[in-house]
């Protein structure tokens, strides 16, 4: 089956088109480093390549041959909605990247059962009336990890699905939704990815969880990019490893390939350098 592209251009070509269906891969990272602009950039550019083929041409290139772009492009968050995502995207890459790549891509708002149970007021996270538009009656909610489960279970099938992020859901543990829980759903998300067929994008800050939680959660998916700030001289880099990832790091580590330098310009996130083994 074709790889679906991390719409990355450099990295794709990399890696022979980009992930193999079937995968979930965590996007772990310390504050700034990428990991996020990593998620933006994937889903605008494979927005745009459904959209606008001639915009998408300009900022990516030629899609590898082993690739294809998947027919659905969903962005699932747990406290932001459109408006919000669509101006984070405009501060990531160009405006124009932005605004029409924002027509390629399915929102899916659970701000209403994640916040549902806590002391936030209503008003705070019911001001968009669209609500949560795939998932029915906004004021029928069962608790987050459900709606996301059945969210999940219904669009993302062969299509890219980002989770943003994973980070909201463990600092929103408590009596109804223990770490435990949290883990368990990611391992079974796992095993519905592989019949799935898609590619699922789990965001998470690192500077967030302790070595055992992202020991858990790397082991929960099938990939994992680390993103770090690198500090050398007067200067500072972002730069991204491939912790693991199934059935693509032995390509790395056939070329020798050790780490990547990163940059964040118009066009969103890039490969700016890659690091080998002399």
């Amino acid at each position: 089956m074709a790889s679906f592209p991390f719409g990355i251009a450099r990295l794709d070509s990399i890696l022979g088109g980009g992930a193999p269906p079937g995968n979930v891969v965590l996007l772990a990272g310390e504050s700034g480093a990428g990991a996020r602009e990593f998620l933006y950039t994937s889903v605008a550019m494979n927005a745009l390549a459904n959209v606008d083929q001639e915009l998408f041409d300009l900022y990516y290139g030629d899609l590898d041959e082993n690739a294809s772009v998947p027919p659905e492009i969903h962005y699932v968050s747990f406290t932001a909605g459109e408006g919000s995502i669509q101006r984070e995207l405009e501060y990531t890459m160009a405006e124009e990247i932005a605004e029409v790549a924002v027509s390629g891509i399915k929102f899916a708002d659970l701000s209403v059962p994640y916040f549902q149970l806590s002391p936030i007021p209503r008003d705070w996270y019911r001001s968009d009336p669209t609500g949560i538009r795939d998932l029915g009656n906004e004021d029928r909610h069962g608790d987050v990890l459900s709606e996301l489960g059945d969210y999940l279970s219904a669009h993302a099938a062969g299509n890219l699905v980002v989770i943003d992020s994973i980070t909201d859901l463990v600092s929103a543990v408590s009596d109804e939704m223990t770490w435990n829980d949290i883990a368990m759903v990611l391992k079974g998300l796992k095993k519905a990815a592989y019949h799935w067929g898609g590619l699922i994008l789990l965001l998470v800050n690192a500077d967030t969880l302790s070595e055992t939680e992202q020991g858990k959660l790397m082991d929960a998916a099938g990939g994992t990019f680390l993103f770090s700030w690198e500090t050398g001289g007067s200067k500072r880099a972002r730069t991204m490893v491939i912790r693991e990832f199934r059935g693509v790091l032995s390509r790395l580590e056939a070329e020798n390939i050790v780490q990547f330098e990163t940059e964040i310009h118009d066009g969103g996130f890039d490969i700016s350098d890659v690091r080998k083994i002399r």
